[in-house]
């Protein structure tokens, strides 16, 4: 479609006119024009639907498995390694990152994570987590 063109607009949109049609009407009427020229033109959209689309992917509102994993932690690794580490977040690969801020607990974790495992994956909504990834933090 050329440049200079006005796009079609839906019955319930109002009639878009080219980036050259929007410059010389605001020349005419004196208004500057301060868009970009490389910026995109995306639809105007509801408010609500894109706050429940926000919603879900930030689980916001949401019992995550994160959480079950953090009410339940002295249960899975003990009071002492509690202490020292936590459950930080659950990766796009499946682990379950824990972060330790000892040398020690990192090393108590790394050694007891198959009997970690099978703790965190019988917690509701925790069976996806393939493996644990323990770090520095």
């Amino acid at each position: 479609m050329p440049a200079n063109t006005a796009k079609p607009a839906g019955p319930d949109e109002p009639y878009r006119f080219s980036r050259l049609a929007e410059e010389l009407i605001g020349d005419l009427r004196g208004v500057p024009f301060h868009e970009p020229a490389r910026m995109k033109r995306r639809p105007t959209r509801d408010l609500s639907p894109l706050i429940h689309e926000l919603l879900a992917k930030h689980h916001i509102g949401q019992h995550s498995p994160e959480d079950s994993i953090r009410e339940h932690w002295v249960e899975i690794v003990g009071a002492a390694n509690a202490a020292y580490a936590h459950a930080a977040q659950i990766d796009a690969r499946c682990r379950l990152v824990i972060l330790a801020s000892h040398s020690v607990v990192r090393n108590e974790l790394f050694l007891h994570r198959q009997s970690i495992l099978p703790k965190i994956q019988q917690l509701p909504g925790c069976g996806h987590v393939k493996s644990l990834l323990i770090r520095a933090g």
